[in-house]
C-alpha cells in the first residue's frame, strides 16, 4: 500500500512539474517576442477568411485580408478600425471593449498563462482559457515550439471568432506606419 501511495505521489509530482515547465516555456517564450508576423485563417459564426497580419507588442496589430472589400485591421494600441477599402467604410471601437486587448497584450497572456491552467488539446497543441469581461478566450500554442497557434473568442453575443496562425515570422523589422489609424476622407 505504501508502495502505491509512493507512486501516486511521484506521479501527480511529474504531472505537475511537467505542466509547469510547459507554462514557463510558453511565457520565456513569449517574453523575447516584440512582433509577430504571420497569415491566418479566419472563421466567424462560419464565415471564413484569409489575410496576412503583423502584431507589435503591446497592443498593435495590422491585418489585410485576401478578399473582394480588401479589408483591413488596425489598432494604434487604443483604438481598433476595419476598413472595407473598397467603399471606404470604416468601424471604430475602443481597442478595450473588444476580446482582442487580451490577446494584443502579451503581458496579459503571461498572467493569464500563470493564474490558469494549461491544457493539451488532442496531444496537438497547448491551451489556456479564460473568461474576461463576458468574453470567453482560447489561446492555442504549438507543442513543440510553444509559439502561438491562435485563438478563439466568444462575445456575449455569442459570436464564435477563431482565428489559426501559420508561417509566423518573430521579432522581424516592420513598418511602424503600419499602425497608423485610416483616416476617411
Amino acid at each position: 500500500m505504501i508502495k502505491f501511495f509512493f507512486a501516486c505521489f511521484f506521479f501527480i509530482c511529474f504531472f505537475l512539474n511537467s505542466f509547469a515547465s510547459i507554462k514557463n516555456n510558453i511565457i520565456s517564450n513569449l517574453k523575447d517576442i516584440k512582433n509577430i508576423s504571420f497569415d491566418f485563417e479566419q472563421t466567424i459564426n462560419d464565415k471564413s477568411e484569409k489575410g496576412a497580419c503583423t502584431i507589435q507588442y503591446p497592443k498593435k496589430i495590422f491585418c489585410e485580408y485576401d478578399n473582394v472589400k480588401q479589408k483591413i485591421l488596425v489598432s494604434n494600441g487604443k483604438s481598433l478600425v476595419i476598413q472595407n477599402k473598397t467603399n471606404d467604410q470604416f468601424y471604430i471601437y475602443p481597442l478595450d471593449k473588444t476580446p482582442l486587448i487580451y490577446i494584443l497584450d502579451k503581458n496579459s497572456i503571461i498572467k493569464k498563462i500563470e493564474e490558469n491552467n494549461i491544457d493539451i488539446f488532442e496531444d496537438n497543441f497547448y491551451i489556456i482559457s479564460f473568461e474576461e469581461k463576458n468574453n470567453s478566450i482560447n489561446i492555442f500554442f504549438d507543442k513543440n515550439s510553444f509559439n502561438l497557434l491562435g485563438w478563439q473568442t466568444e462575445d456575449i453575443y455569442q459570436n464564435l471568432a477563431v482565428t489559426y496562425i501559420f508561417n509566423l515570422k518573430k521579432n522581424k523589422k516592420i513598418d511602424e506606419e503600419k499602425f497608423i489609424i485610416p483616416t476617411t476622407n
